[in-house]
């Protein structure tokens, strides 16, 4: 059985460069908001300085870790396929320092172990972000422009609320795939107050609804599938989560049938793109641009069937003629993980996501059959809560953005860290 964290009974390290280095890491959640490259620098400067730290101090069982050998071996299938590539050095863009993920994962996990008070950081971090992001984000809703002026984006009609990431419609992606590790944290803490639950609770509804404002269907396909898990398998907080979550769809069910925009982008516009509508005449993958991509990266997957074409190498063989399929075959990335590694590192790149898919629903029949048959638990609720990240990272059946991706990686690297301990 695991426990849950318990703070007192660990032996917290007060020297302040420890806590500054906690800081730090945990700011990570905030600077995602500013864009890839301060994210992105803080990741491989401090994983730097986690190798240099290591060897100079022989913490060598940090890194004997079964899952961290198969991260390694994934990380060297990618480095072999940019080497076999018509693009060396832009596959290696993607592929020869993409170890640093894993290394800030058992960093951060190395962290809590050592003073599970990080967890706190990261808490108020969370808190602080979110909160602003649904500040600004319903501010830029109601009145065209965030708190700085950037404008509200639209698709068509239909307003997508970006808040602080201006352009780059990407808010609702950012809060859906964060937060399930909001609600473990909650989850964690001890000696919650009254006033503490109630303001989750109205952030909890506020991050929800503003997902769905940020018209990315996927994301809000993510908030459901993850919420849904959880519900089914916490014990605390599962009618806290039910409460909010119904609150939640009722008042987003009252914004669709008062906004016509809204309604059109989630119903008869999915409808339209999958092929389902009554004018339809063609079924697609998602949508015609997400089938072509799909059908385009397959292409390129059977003409490179073990190793692929090297990471990031779709953008430059999709404008090859006899690969493309349907009217719009390029893209920087396939949209979807699965297809991208099958494309660029080939069936031993895929496998890796395969297996990890494998290993997620072997854990979760393992689990329901201790609970149920056995009456026992091997999870604790902040676990699930960290393993309905793994979900929505894993799940084969939406689009996706590129799994080579600064942002996404580093949101990987923080779940990974977290389950770890």
């Amino acid at each position: 059985m695991i426990k849950t964290v318990n703070y007192q009974n660990k032996n917290i390290i007060d020297n302040k460069p420890y806590k500054y280095l906690c800081l730090l890491c945990a700011s990570i959640v905030s600077l995602m908001v500013t864009g890839p490259f301060l994210p992105d620098l803080l990741v491989s400067l401090c994983s730097i300085w986690f190798i240099y730290y290591t060897i100079t101090n022989k913490i060598y069982y940090i890194y004997k870790n079964k899952f961290f050998y198969i991260f390694i071996a994934f990380c060297f299938v990618c480095i072999i396929s940019s080497l076999l590539s018509d693009d060396i050095l832009l596959s290696f863009e993607s592929s020869l320092f993409y170890f640093r993920i894993g290394i800030f994962a058992l960093l951060i996990s190395y962290l809590i172990e050592k003073n599970e008070n990080i967890l706190n950081y990261f808490y108020y971090f969370f808190i602080i972000t979110f909160s602003v992001l649904v500040i600004d984000g319903y501010f830029q809703f109601i009145n065209g422009v965030n708190i700085f002026g950037q404008k509200l984006q639209f698709i068509g009609s239909t307003p997508r609320v970006s808040s602080l990431f201006g352009e780059e419609t990407i808010m609702d992606s950012y809060l859906a795939r964060l937060f399930p590790l909001l609600f473990a944290l909650f989850i964690i803490r001890k000696n919650k107050s009254k006033f503490e639950i109630y303001f989750i609770a109205l952030l909890f509804i506020c991050i929800d609804i503003l997902i769905f404002l940020g018209g990315g269907r996927t994301s809000f396909m993510f908030l459901n599938l993850s919420t849904i898990f959880v519900i089914l398998f916490i014990n605390q907080f599962k009618k806290f989560r039910i409460i909010t979550f119904v609150i939640s769809l009722a008042l987003i069910t009252i914004l669709t049938l008062n906004d016509n925009r809204l309604l059109n982008r989630y119903v008869k516009f999915t409808a339209q793109q999958i092929g389902i509508s009554e004018t339809s005449t063609k079924k697609y993958i998602f949508s015609p641009g997400h089938d072509s991509h799909i059908r385009t990266a397959f292409n390129i997957f059977k003409d490179n069937p073990i190793i692929g074409a090297g990471p990031k190498l779709f953008r430059e063989k999709c404008k090859i003629e006899k690969y493309q399929e349907g009217s719009t075959p390029c893209s920087t990335h396939p949209h979807n993980f699965y297809v991208q590694l099958l494309a660029e590192t080939g069936i031993i790149g895929f496998s890796f996501l395969f297996g990890t898919m494998i290993y997620f629903i072997f854990q979760i029949l393992k689990f329901i059959k201790f609970k149920y048959i056995e009456k026992k638990i091997i999870f604790s609720d902040y676990q699930i809560c960290l393993l309905s990240c793994l979900l929505i990272t894993i799940w084969p059946f939406s689009p996706n953005g590129n799994f080579f991706n600064n942002l996404l990686i580093i949101i990987y690297s923080l779940n990974i860290g977290f389950f770890k301990k």
